[in-house]
């Protein structure tokens, strides 16, 4: 899944502080999913992460440069595996 593309004309809302290991709020690192008509984009600045999709158990190695986009309504949960630095934004698609 981390091919996955923000929708064509999906505009920026909001971006979340950046986290480290040591600030990452517990709800990322659990289950949860983007909001109907909402798409996320976690882009690591520095180390790496994990980041796993629930649907299907599927972990991605995310390292500082990558992103990964998010779709709305999709189970996922990042796991810290050393130092990191990451935020997310939030978009959304026109017309949503």
């Amino acid at each position: 899944m981390n091919a996955l593309q923000l929708p064509s004309g999906a505009e920026l809302v909001r971006i979340t502080e950046t986290f480290d290991e040591a600030t990452v709020p517990r709800g990322l690192m659990r289950a949860h999913r983007v909001a109907k008509g909402t798409w996320g984009r976690l882009v690591v600045d520095s180390g790496c992460l994990a980041f796993v999709w629930e649907d299907d158990g599927s972990v991605v190695a995310l390292v500082a440069g990558d992103d990964q986009v998010i779709p709305p309504d999709t189970p996922h949960r990042v796991q810290i595996t050393e130092s990191v630095r990451f935020a997310v934004e939030f978009y959304t698609a026109v017309g949503s």
